[in-house]
Protein backbone atom coordinates (compact mmCIF):
# COMPACT_ATOMS: atom_id res chain seq x y z
CA UNK A 1 0.00 0.00 0.00
CA UNK A 2 3.02 2.68 0.06
CA UNK A 3 2.75 3.15 -3.27
CA UNK A 4 -0.90 3.77 -2.92
CA UNK A 5 -0.37 6.49 -0.32
CA UNK A 6 2.68 7.99 -2.64
CA UNK A 7 0.15 8.42 -5.35
CA UNK A 8 -2.13 9.80 -2.88
CA UNK A 9 0.42 12.02 -1.56
CA UNK A 10 0.63 13.12 -5.11
CA UNK A 11 -3.07 14.67 -5.71
CA UNK A 12 -2.73 16.08 -2.35
CA UNK A 13 0.48 18.12 -3.42
CA UNK A 14 -0.70 18.95 -6.91
CA UNK A 15 -4.32 19.87 -5.77
CA UNK A 16 -6.23 16.78 -7.47
CA UNK A 17 -9.48 14.95 -6.19
CA UNK A 18 -9.23 11.72 -7.98
CA UNK A 19 -7.01 9.35 -10.11
CA UNK A 20 -8.14 6.45 -12.45
CA UNK A 21 -5.84 4.05 -13.65
CA UNK A 22 -6.64 1.73 -16.19
CA UNK A 23 -3.37 -0.07 -17.25
CA UNK A 24 -3.24 -3.41 -16.14
CA UNK A 25 0.58 -3.64 -15.50
CA UNK A 26 -0.21 -0.29 -13.45
CA UNK A 27 -3.06 -1.89 -11.52
CA UNK A 28 -0.47 -4.85 -10.46
CA UNK A 29 1.97 -2.20 -9.66
CA UNK A 30 -0.40 -0.39 -7.27
CA UNK A 31 -2.28 -3.56 -5.81
CA UNK A 32 -0.70 -6.90 -6.46
CA UNK A 33 -3.39 -8.16 -9.18
CA UNK A 34 -2.27 -8.66 -12.44
CA UNK A 35 -5.04 -9.20 -15.24
CA UNK A 36 -5.32 -9.00 -18.77
CA UNK A 37 -9.30 -7.96 -18.84
CA UNK A 38 -9.46 -7.72 -22.52
CA UNK A 39 -12.45 -4.78 -23.33
CA UNK A 40 -13.85 -5.08 -19.56
CA UNK A 41 -13.43 -2.41 -17.33
CA UNK A 42 -10.20 -3.04 -15.09
CA UNK A 43 -9.49 0.24 -12.77
CA UNK A 44 -7.48 1.56 -9.32
CA UNK A 45 -9.39 4.70 -8.25
CA UNK A 46 -7.32 6.67 -5.95
CA UNK A 47 -8.46 9.73 -4.32
CA UNK A 48 -7.34 12.80 -2.27
CA UNK A 49 -9.23 11.99 0.50
CA UNK A 50 -10.90 8.86 0.49
CA UNK A 51 -10.33 5.50 0.78
CA UNK A 52 -9.35 3.53 -2.71
CA UNK A 53 -10.98 0.99 -4.31
CA UNK A 54 -10.69 -1.29 -7.31
CA UNK A 55 -13.66 -1.81 -10.36
CA UNK A 56 -13.15 -5.12 -12.25
CA UNK A 57 -14.97 -7.77 -13.94
CA UNK A 58 -17.27 -9.71 -11.48
CA UNK A 59 -15.65 -12.88 -12.04
CA UNK A 60 -11.96 -12.04 -11.13
CA UNK A 61 -13.54 -10.22 -7.86
CA UNK A 62 -12.12 -13.57 -5.58
CA UNK A 63 -8.94 -13.22 -7.47
CA UNK A 64 -8.57 -9.35 -6.28
CA UNK A 65 -9.04 -10.06 -3.17
CA UNK A 66 -6.54 -13.27 -3.03
CA UNK A 67 -3.86 -11.31 -4.47
CA UNK A 68 -3.57 -8.82 -1.17
CA UNK A 69 -5.51 -6.05 -1.78
CA UNK A 70 -7.13 -5.00 1.55
CA UNK A 71 -9.72 -2.36 0.00
CA UNK A 72 -13.21 -2.37 -1.57
CA UNK A 73 -13.78 -4.50 -4.60
CA UNK A 74 -16.35 -3.79 -6.68
CA UNK A 75 -17.30 -6.21 -9.57
CA UNK A 76 -19.64 -5.75 -12.58
CA UNK A 77 -20.91 -8.62 -14.25
CA UNK A 78 -21.25 -8.41 -18.75
CA UNK A 79 -24.38 -7.54 -18.32
CA UNK A 80 -23.88 -4.65 -16.44
CA UNK A 81 -23.12 -0.81 -17.04
CA UNK A 82 -19.88 -0.94 -15.24
CA UNK A 83 -19.47 2.90 -15.66
CA UNK A 84 -22.94 3.49 -13.41
CA UNK A 85 -20.89 1.12 -10.86
CA UNK A 86 -17.91 3.46 -10.90
CA UNK A 87 -20.52 6.37 -10.02
CA UNK A 88 -21.91 4.55 -7.20
CA UNK A 89 -18.44 4.01 -5.84
CA UNK A 90 -17.46 7.17 -6.24
CA UNK A 91 -21.00 8.70 -4.90
CA UNK A 92 -20.62 6.56 -1.64
CA UNK A 93 -17.62 8.47 -1.04
CA UNK A 94 -18.91 11.91 -0.95
CA UNK A 95 -16.44 12.81 -3.62
CA UNK A 96 -17.46 15.18 -6.59
CA UNK A 97 -14.36 15.15 -8.62
CA UNK A 98 -13.36 18.75 -9.96
CA UNK A 99 -10.00 17.31 -10.74
CA UNK A 100 -9.16 14.00 -12.21
CA UNK A 101 -5.82 12.36 -12.86
CA UNK A 102 -5.94 9.40 -15.81
CA UNK A 103 -3.06 8.01 -17.89
CA UNK A 104 -3.01 9.41 -20.94
CA UNK A 105 -1.06 6.81 -23.03
CA UNK A 106 -3.77 4.25 -22.84
CA UNK A 107 -7.22 6.36 -21.92
CA UNK A 108 -9.10 5.75 -24.78
CA UNK A 109 -11.29 7.81 -26.53
CA UNK A 110 -14.89 5.94 -25.29
CA UNK A 111 -13.74 5.60 -22.10
CA UNK A 112 -12.56 9.73 -22.08
CA UNK A 113 -15.85 10.53 -23.39
CA UNK A 114 -17.34 8.29 -21.02
CA UNK A 115 -15.34 9.82 -17.62
CA UNK A 116 -15.91 12.99 -18.60
CA UNK A 117 -19.56 12.92 -19.27
CA UNK A 118 -20.10 11.92 -15.66
CA UNK A 119 -17.95 15.02 -14.29
CA UNK A 120 -18.46 17.47 -17.02
CA UNK A 121 -17.49 19.68 -14.88
CA UNK A 122 -13.59 18.19 -14.24
CA UNK A 123 -10.60 18.87 -15.52
CA UNK A 124 -8.18 15.92 -16.57
CA UNK A 125 -4.30 15.98 -16.03
CA UNK A 126 -1.79 13.13 -17.03
CA UNK A 127 -0.85 10.92 -13.80
CA UNK A 128 1.94 9.07 -16.41
CA UNK A 129 4.83 10.99 -15.52
CA UNK A 130 4.05 10.39 -11.74
CA UNK A 131 3.66 6.38 -12.52
CA UNK A 132 6.62 6.45 -14.83
CA UNK A 133 8.88 7.38 -12.15
CA UNK A 134 7.54 5.68 -9.71
CA UNK A 135 8.42 2.22 -11.78
CA UNK A 136 11.24 3.44 -12.79
CA UNK A 137 13.08 2.84 -9.64
CA UNK A 138 12.85 -0.39 -8.58
CA UNK A 139 13.36 -1.91 -5.25
CA UNK A 140 15.39 -4.84 -4.06
CA UNK A 141 12.21 -7.07 -4.19
CA UNK A 142 11.70 -6.29 -7.60
CA UNK A 143 15.52 -7.05 -8.57
CA UNK A 144 15.28 -10.65 -7.52
CA UNK A 145 11.99 -10.93 -9.39
CA UNK A 146 14.09 -9.67 -12.27
CA UNK A 147 17.26 -11.30 -11.45
CA UNK A 148 15.04 -14.93 -11.61
CA UNK A 149 13.52 -13.77 -14.69
CA UNK A 150 17.48 -12.89 -16.03
CA UNK A 151 18.49 -16.62 -14.90
CA UNK A 152 15.61 -17.98 -16.66
CA UNK A 153 16.09 -16.24 -20.06
CA UNK A 154 19.86 -17.17 -20.11
CA UNK A 155 18.37 -20.83 -19.87
CA UNK A 156 15.87 -20.15 -22.62
CA UNK A 157 19.20 -19.60 -24.41
CA UNK A 158 21.05 -22.44 -23.57
CA UNK A 159 18.10 -24.86 -24.99
CA UNK A 160 17.62 -22.92 -27.47
CA UNK A 161 21.14 -23.35 -28.31
CA UNK A 162 20.85 -26.91 -27.58
CA UNK A 163 18.17 -27.73 -30.24
CA UNK A 164 19.95 -25.98 -33.35
CA UNK A 165 20.47 -28.71 -35.84
CA UNK A 166 20.93 -28.98 -39.66
CA UNK A 167 17.38 -28.97 -40.91
CA UNK A 168 15.35 -28.15 -37.93
CA UNK A 169 12.91 -25.24 -38.39
CA UNK A 170 12.95 -22.23 -36.54
CA UNK A 171 9.56 -22.99 -34.83
CA UNK A 172 10.98 -26.26 -33.79
CA UNK A 173 13.58 -24.88 -31.55
CA UNK A 174 11.23 -22.07 -30.55
CA UNK A 175 8.81 -24.83 -29.13
CA UNK A 176 11.49 -26.82 -27.26
CA UNK A 177 12.36 -23.49 -25.55
CA UNK A 178 8.60 -22.86 -24.73
CA UNK A 179 7.92 -26.22 -23.36
CA UNK A 180 11.29 -25.91 -21.10
CA UNK A 181 10.24 -23.48 -19.67
CA UNK A 182 6.62 -24.35 -19.04
CA UNK A 183 8.63 -27.23 -17.08
CA UNK A 184 10.42 -24.35 -14.81
CA UNK A 185 7.29 -23.07 -13.88
CA UNK A 186 7.09 -19.92 -16.73
CA UNK A 187 3.51 -19.50 -17.21
CA UNK A 188 3.93 -17.34 -20.27
CA UNK A 189 6.89 -14.88 -22.16
CA UNK A 190 7.48 -12.04 -21.77
CA UNK A 191 6.70 -11.16 -25.60
CA UNK A 192 6.57 -13.54 -28.82
CA UNK A 193 10.20 -15.49 -28.55
CA UNK A 194 11.72 -14.69 -31.57
CA UNK A 195 14.45 -17.45 -33.17
CA UNK A 196 15.75 -15.91 -36.74
CA UNK A 197 18.43 -18.00 -38.66
CA UNK A 198 20.07 -16.84 -41.91
CA UNK A 199 19.16 -13.88 -43.77
CA UNK A 200 16.24 -13.56 -41.83
CA UNK A 201 18.30 -12.16 -38.56
CA UNK A 202 18.90 -8.82 -40.99
CA UNK A 203 14.93 -8.26 -39.70
CA UNK A 204 14.75 -6.48 -36.11
CA UNK A 205 11.46 -7.73 -35.61
CA UNK A 206 11.26 -11.14 -37.29
CA UNK A 207 8.61 -13.79 -37.46
CA UNK A 208 9.72 -17.16 -36.87
CA UNK A 209 8.76 -19.68 -39.14
CA UNK A 210 9.68 -23.29 -41.36
CA UNK A 211 12.89 -21.86 -42.36
CA UNK A 212 15.20 -24.96 -41.94
CA UNK A 213 18.44 -24.29 -40.55
CA UNK A 214 21.51 -24.16 -42.35
CA UNK A 215 25.29 -24.53 -41.90
CA UNK A 216 27.07 -21.43 -41.91
CA UNK A 217 23.78 -19.39 -40.81
CA UNK A 218 23.52 -17.44 -37.90
CA UNK A 219 20.55 -17.87 -35.51
CA UNK A 220 19.28 -14.77 -33.45
CA UNK A 221 17.47 -15.61 -29.83
CA UNK A 222 15.20 -12.73 -28.79
CA UNK A 223 13.37 -14.05 -26.11
CA UNK A 224 12.13 -13.51 -21.70
CA UNK A 225 10.25 -14.85 -19.73
CA UNK A 226 7.77 -13.23 -16.83
CA UNK A 227 8.34 -14.50 -13.20
CA UNK A 228 6.41 -13.32 -10.63
CA UNK A 229 5.17 -10.46 -12.94
CA UNK A 230 8.65 -8.98 -14.16
CA UNK A 231 10.18 -9.06 -17.37
CA UNK A 232 13.57 -10.60 -18.72
CA UNK A 233 14.67 -9.57 -22.48
CA UNK A 234 17.69 -11.14 -23.99
CA UNK A 235 18.77 -11.27 -27.28
CA UNK A 236 22.07 -13.70 -28.52
CA UNK A 237 23.09 -14.60 -31.73
CA UNK A 238 25.25 -17.59 -32.86
CA UNK A 239 26.37 -19.16 -35.44
CA UNK A 240 25.74 -22.79 -36.87
CA UNK A 241 29.26 -23.66 -37.83
CA UNK A 242 31.98 -21.34 -38.99
CA UNK A 243 31.37 -17.97 -39.74
CA UNK A 244 32.60 -15.64 -42.53
CA UNK A 245 34.65 -13.28 -42.04
CA UNK A 246 31.95 -10.64 -42.75
CA UNK A 247 29.99 -12.63 -40.24
CA UNK A 248 32.77 -12.30 -37.64
CA UNK A 249 33.28 -8.49 -37.82
CA UNK A 250 29.74 -8.03 -37.95
CA UNK A 251 29.21 -10.21 -34.85
CA UNK A 252 32.84 -8.53 -33.03
CA UNK A 253 31.10 -4.91 -34.29
CA UNK A 254 28.13 -5.16 -32.14
CA UNK A 255 29.60 -7.21 -28.80
CA UNK A 256 32.35 -4.28 -28.31
CA UNK A 257 29.38 -2.08 -28.87
CA UNK A 258 27.12 -3.58 -26.42
CA UNK A 259 30.32 -4.36 -23.96
CA UNK A 260 31.50 -0.30 -24.30
CA UNK A 261 27.42 0.96 -23.67
CA UNK A 262 27.48 -1.74 -20.25
CA UNK A 263 31.40 -0.69 -19.04
CA UNK A 264 29.69 2.92 -19.13
CA UNK A 265 26.18 2.38 -17.16
CA UNK A 266 26.72 4.21 -13.60
CA UNK A 267 24.61 7.04 -11.93
CA UNK A 268 24.81 9.79 -13.82
CA UNK A 269 25.36 9.03 -17.22
CA UNK A 270 22.78 10.44 -19.81
CA UNK A 271 20.59 7.73 -21.39
CA UNK A 272 21.70 9.53 -25.02
CA UNK A 273 25.12 9.05 -23.66
CA UNK A 274 24.82 5.51 -23.78
CA UNK A 275 23.06 5.28 -26.97
CA UNK A 276 26.12 7.40 -28.52
CA UNK A 277 28.75 5.08 -27.23
CA UNK A 278 27.47 1.79 -28.67
CA UNK A 279 26.38 3.77 -32.09
CA UNK A 280 29.80 4.97 -32.51
CA UNK A 281 31.74 1.69 -32.47
CA UNK A 282 28.98 0.64 -35.34
CA UNK A 283 29.41 3.85 -36.81
CA UNK A 284 33.47 4.06 -37.06
CA UNK A 285 33.04 0.24 -37.92
CA UNK A 286 31.72 0.93 -41.19
CA UNK A 287 28.15 -0.09 -40.55
CA UNK A 288 26.22 2.88 -39.32
CA UNK A 289 23.66 3.10 -41.36
CA UNK A 290 22.61 -1.08 -40.35
CA UNK A 291 22.01 -0.17 -36.71
CA UNK A 292 17.99 0.97 -37.35
CA UNK A 293 16.90 1.23 -33.60
CA UNK A 294 17.45 2.79 -30.50
CA UNK A 295 20.17 1.19 -27.95
CA UNK A 296 17.59 0.33 -25.56
CA UNK A 297 14.48 0.19 -23.11
CA UNK A 298 13.51 0.21 -19.54
CA UNK A 299 12.47 -3.08 -18.13
CA UNK A 300 10.53 -4.28 -14.97
CA UNK A 301 6.65 -5.24 -14.99
CA UNK A 302 6.21 -4.00 -18.50
CA UNK A 303 9.02 -5.83 -21.14
CA UNK A 304 9.16 -2.06 -22.71
CA UNK A 305 8.81 0.68 -19.83
CA UNK A 306 10.08 4.04 -19.01
CA UNK A 307 12.73 5.16 -19.88
CA UNK A 308 13.82 5.02 -23.69
CA UNK A 309 17.65 4.60 -24.37
CA UNK A 310 17.82 6.57 -27.55
CA UNK A 311 20.46 9.66 -28.95
CA UNK A 312 17.68 12.30 -27.81
CA UNK A 313 17.39 11.72 -24.02
CA UNK A 314 18.86 13.45 -21.43
CA UNK A 315 17.52 11.72 -18.71
CA UNK A 316 20.19 10.42 -16.10
CA UNK A 317 20.79 7.10 -14.85
CA UNK A 318 19.95 6.68 -11.54
CA UNK A 319 20.26 3.79 -9.02
CA UNK A 320 17.55 1.35 -8.96
CA UNK A 321 16.81 1.84 -12.97
CA UNK A 322 16.83 -1.32 -15.05
CA UNK A 323 16.51 -1.24 -18.57
CA UNK A 324 18.08 -3.54 -21.68
CA UNK A 325 21.36 -2.54 -24.03
CA UNK A 326 20.72 -4.11 -27.31
CA UNK A 327 22.67 -2.48 -30.38
CA UNK A 328 22.38 -4.36 -33.61
CA UNK A 329 23.66 -4.90 -37.05
CA UNK A 330 21.18 -5.79 -39.55
CA UNK A 331 22.83 -6.13 -42.72
CA UNK A 332 20.48 -7.76 -44.70
CA UNK A 333 22.84 -9.22 -47.63
CA UNK A 334 25.33 -11.03 -44.85
CA UNK A 335 23.10 -11.45 -41.79
CA UNK A 336 22.04 -9.32 -38.99
CA UNK A 337 23.46 -9.50 -35.34
CA UNK A 338 21.85 -7.88 -31.97
CA UNK A 339 23.16 -8.83 -28.55
CA UNK A 340 20.92 -8.14 -25.52
CA UNK A 341 21.43 -7.56 -21.73
CA UNK A 342 19.43 -7.07 -18.98
CA UNK A 343 21.12 -4.21 -16.76
CA UNK A 344 20.85 -2.32 -13.15
CA UNK A 345 22.21 0.66 -12.29
CA UNK A 346 23.78 0.25 -8.75
CA UNK A 347 25.01 3.48 -6.65
CA UNK A 348 28.75 3.19 -8.07
CA UNK A 349 27.87 1.13 -11.43
CA UNK A 350 25.79 -1.65 -13.10
CA UNK A 351 24.45 -4.71 -12.43
CA UNK A 352 24.10 -7.24 -15.80
CA UNK A 353 20.98 -9.50 -15.05
CA UNK A 354 21.44 -11.70 -17.94
CA UNK A 355 24.47 -14.10 -17.92
CA UNK A 356 24.83 -15.97 -20.99
CA UNK A 357 28.33 -15.70 -22.61
CA UNK A 358 28.72 -13.08 -25.14
CA UNK A 359 31.68 -14.61 -27.28
CA UNK A 360 30.65 -15.91 -30.61
CA UNK A 361 28.75 -19.03 -29.24
CA UNK A 362 29.98 -21.44 -32.60
CA UNK A 363 27.39 -24.78 -32.31
CA UNK A 364 28.66 -27.67 -34.46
Amino acid sequence: MDKLKEVTHHLKENGIDAAFITTPDNVFYLSGFKSDPHERLLAVAVFKDAEPFIIAPKMEVPDVKAAGWTGEVVGHADTDDAWEIVAEAVARRNVKPASIAVEKVHMNVERFERLSSMYPEAAFTGLDDKLNAMRNIKGEEELEKLRKAAELADYAVEVGCREIAEGKTELEILMAIEFEMKKKGVSHMSFDTMVLSGKKTASPHGKPGTRKIQKGDFILFDLGVVWEGYCSDITRTVSFGEPSDEQREIYETVRRAEQAAVDAVKPGVRAMDLDKIARDVITDAGYGEYFTHRLGHGLGISVHEFPSIHGANEIELREGMVFTIEPGIYHPEVTGVRIEDDVAVTADGVEVLTKFPKDLQIIG
